[in-house]
This record gives C-alpha cells, structure tokens and sequence, in this order.
C-alpha cells in the first residue's frame, strides 16, 4: 500500500534528521519520474517531489504513441529518429501491459505519394534494427478500406502501412512511481518546492510545503535536478533571478469522440495539413482520439484551453478523410498539452521547426536543470541526466538498469459488468485501488489520470464524481468542506474538457 500520509511522516522524520539525499528530483512528470527511477536503479537514495499530481500536466496529455517521429525523418535528424525508436523498442519491452503495438495506414492519393511514403518508411525500419515493431508495406485500395471501414474513398489510391507503438501517458507514469518505490526511492504529490537551500551560493537542498496541511519542509541533498517539463524556467528563476528563458513552449490539442467513427483497430496518419503537421486519428480505450495542434504560447497555465480555431482545425482536417466527419456537438472531451521546446533563440519562431530534442544545463549553483524531448525518450533523458551526477560526485560503477528493467505496469482492476457508467470501464475497485494503492488524493487524481475517464468522456467523468467521494471519504477521512472544494475545482475541469455544456 502506497500511503501518502505515511510517506510524509518518513519525510517529516528525516527533515529534523538532517538526512542527506544523493538525489532530490523535482517534477513528477515522465522525466522526473524516468530521472528518479534511473537513479534508484543505481542504488543512490532518491526524492522526488512533485507539486501537484504525478503526470498532471504535459505527461498526461500525449497523443499517447511511443514513436520515432516519421516527420523527423522527412527533417533529416536521423540521430533523433534512431534513438527514439531505440526507446520506443524499450519501452515495449519494459512495459508490455501499458505499450502496444499499433499499425498507421497512411492513405494516399497518387502513386508517387506511394512510393515517396513506402521509401520513406522503410528507411524508418532499417534506423529501428532489431528493435523494429513490423514491417512497412503498400495496400491497395481495396486493403486500406478493410483496415480502415469509415475513410472516404474520394481520390483513393491505396495506402503505406507502417507500425510504431501506443501507451497509457498517465498509467505509464504511475508505473514508474511504483517501479522507484520498489527500487527504495521515495516520492510524494502535491509537496511544491518553495525555496532552495544554499551555501556559498551552491545548492546544498531545497525548501517545499505539503499543499494540504501547510506543512514546511527542509531537506538536504548532494544534488537537486529540476525536472519541470514547461515550467523549468520558473524554477531557474527561483534559483537566479539573472536566469534568461530557455522554452518557447507550444500547445497541442486533442479531441476524443465515440468509436463508431473510427472502428478500425488500426491508426490513421494524415502525412500533411494545412499547417504543415500531421495528424493521427487513433483509436485509444474504446474511444477515438484526434490530435494534435502546435500553437505557440507565451505563457505555462495549468490547465490551457483550445482555441476554438484549433478544434475546427482538427475536426475540418479529421472531415476530409472519414466518411463521417464528427462535428463539435460529437466531441466527448478535449485536452490540450503544453510541449517544452527548446528555443533556438530566434524571434518568433515556428514551434514545428524546434527541435524536440532535450537539453541538460547545469547552474553556477549546481542546479542541474533537463527539459524538452518526448514520452519515448524519457528513459534516455534519464540516463544521461544522473550520468551527468554520478560524474559530478564522483560517484563510479553506478551503471544504469533501466535498459532492460521490468516496470511495475500492472493494470487496473477491473471485472466485466460491473462499470460505473456505460461510457467507461471504471468500476469500484478502480477507485479503490487509486485510492489505496496509487497514491491519488484528489477527485481529479482518479477521474482524469488513475482512470482516463475525464480524457475519454466528461460527462460520463462527471457521472462517477459521487464514487470517488465516498471512497476518499472513507479511506482518507476528508471533511465535508474539503470535498465540496474538490467538487468544485473538478465540475470546472469538466467544463473545460467539454464543447457541450457540461457541469
């Protein structure tokens, strides 16, 4: 049982200990987490604190494929596409419950779009070697209508089959919370970092504070990594009001609708918009998933909103390809991501044309801060990352395990009948095991990450609201007044995640 509370009295206990951490990651995210992991696996003894929920913002909301970047490749970064098929292969390896593979057709329009895809692709195959998913192949028409039943036949030609991979974002980030505690690490949510610890101008620990008692905490470590996904800069700030931004962060949306209107088991890849992008209709959970946008942002909210241009773009370009377009009336839910990339220091720059690599910058004060990349490099990341410590320390023979190391990614429980609404699969034990077991303390943590019910369908998320707050009250012992708090915050997420009125 991964109990919050008793995690927070071992920290309490070691604060006015003075303990010493070999490692403090800040971020609960996929490369906080990943950095976290790497480190236990090392054998170094890890904190990682996350200020709100584990995977509550860019790392929840991925178009939940593990790839190499077919458009990378159009790009020329082969260096890129080789490594991150690498992983993609590691991750199926090391995850094979949460990551699957998955066949994209990509329909074409003459036979010169053919072969340009089928040479392209299978040049994807060679960069991925032993670790490749399938073989890419040519379809004529009559095979792209069987894979994929709703597409419009307008101007078919055929089709390039090509296999890259799919997972559950959250629940992959979950699996790596419960892979660190087994590996002796420690890690809690909803425990911001508010300060850092400093002697002769080097960090020697951080400050943080336990968002649900106020609690203020001090602990000390050898080295502090900032982990924050699009928030890095915040931090950096924190540590050096001198620190100049290193993001130029973007948006990505995704819209959710039934399966009727994509019932192939197969994904879809439309090779180029209109806005130069492509886009992947895939079917995810028994629902159809529609992504994604790059919208350039000045700002990091929490909870970022779609512009309303942004779901006409998707659903528009979703319409010249299935045979029956879904309108905004269809949509179940919308999420949108913020992506941390990497600014090459140029005015206004087109966020498709930054590099989705990640970078690694070590402050004067020994901040070691890593941003950008994906979900399928985050294990790379990682190593590299607590690499750059070992040596910093001067710690040697502490190779890394997470190559080949088995996550802990067993599934939710579930049992066939006994849903809680008939738009989901989420039933009692779920929640009780989210509860119990997972770490989630919130009406959010459940119905948005535990379970992907807010993701899949926010109305039906908002029907199962009430089973959530019976189990929290029972299990956690909330008032009455913190619950109604939580209802709150959670009815407006709803609303947010929906294009229909809902909550």
């Amino acid at each position: 049982m991964l109990s919050r509370k008793k995690h927070l009295e071992v920290l309490t206990t070691r604060a006015q200990e003075e303990y010493v951490w070999d490692v403090i990651v800040i971020g609960g995210g996929a490369t906080g987490l990943g950095s976290a992991v790497d480190a236990a696996s090392r054998g170094l003894k890890v904190l990682l604190l996350e200020g709100h929920d584990f995977a509550k913002g860019t790392s929840s909301r991925a178009t939940k494929l593990a790839h190499g970047g077919v458009r990378y490749l159009a790009q020329g970064n082969f260096s890129l596409v080789r490594e991150a098929l690498e992983e993609r292969g590691r991750m199926l390896r090391n995850a094979p419950n949460l990551v699957k593979p998955l066949a994209f057709v990509i329909p074409v329009r003459s036979v010169f779009q053919k072969l340009f895809y089928w040479i392209g692709l299978k040049m994807y195959d060679l960069l991925a070697g032993k670790l490749g998913v399938g073989p890419t192949t040519m379809l004529k028409k009559n095979e792209v209508l069987r894979a994929v039943p709703t597409i419009s036949q307008s101007k078919l030609k055929g089709g390039v089959r090509y296999f890259d991979a799919q997972f559950d974002d959250a629940r992959l980030a979950i699996a790596l919370m419960k892979t660190l505690f087994k590996l002796g690490g420690v890690a809690v949510n909803y425990v911001p970092v508010t300060g850092f610890l400093k002697v002769d101008e080097k960090i020697t620990g951080v400050q943080a504070r336990d968002e649900f008692s106020g609690q203020q905490f001090s602990f000390k470590a050898k080295s502090v990594i900032n982990a924050t996904g699009v928030w890095v800069d915040e931090l950096r700030k924190m540590d050096s009001g001198e620190s100049k931004p290193i993001l130029s962060p973007s948006q990505g949306v995704h819209v959710v609708v039934d399966e009727h209107f994509y019932p192939g088991k197969e994904a879809l890849l439309v090779p180029q918009t209109s806005d130069g992008r492509v886009l992947f209709v895939v079917p995810w959970l028994g629902k159809t998933l529609i992504g994604t946008t790059d919208t350039p942002r000045q700002d990091v909210p929490w909870e970022p909103e779609a512009l309303p241009e942004e779901i006409d773009f998707i659903l528009n370009t979703a319409g010249q390809y299935l045979a029956n377009a879904p309108t905004r009336a269809d949509v179940r839910s919308v999420f949108v991501g913020l992506r941390p990339l990497v600014s090459a220091g140029e005015e206004k720059q087109n966020t498709k044309s930054i590099s989705r690599e990640h970078t690694v910058i070590t402050a004067p004060s020994g901040l070691i801060t890593v941003t950008g990349g994906k979900w399928t490099t985050y294990r790379s990341m990682a190593e590299e990352v607590i690499d750059l410590v070992c040596e910093q320390q001067g710690w040697r023979n502490k190779p890394t395990r997470t190559r080949h190391m088995r996550l802990e990614d067993d599934l939710p429980l579930r049992k066939p009948g006994s849903a809680l609404h008939p738009c989901l699969e989420l039933n009692a034990a779920e929640i009780a095991q989210a509860v119990l077991e997972e770490m989630a303390v919130t009406i959010e943590d459940v119905l948005a990450r535990r379970s992907r019910a807010l993701f899949l369908d926010s109305a039906a998320a908002l029907a199962c609201m009430n089973e959530v707050r019976f189990v929290l009250q029972n299990e956690l012992r909330y008032s009455d007044d913190e619950l109604d708090r939580q209802e709150a915050e959670f009815r407006k997420l709803v609303a947010q995640y929906s294009l229909n009125g809902v909550a």
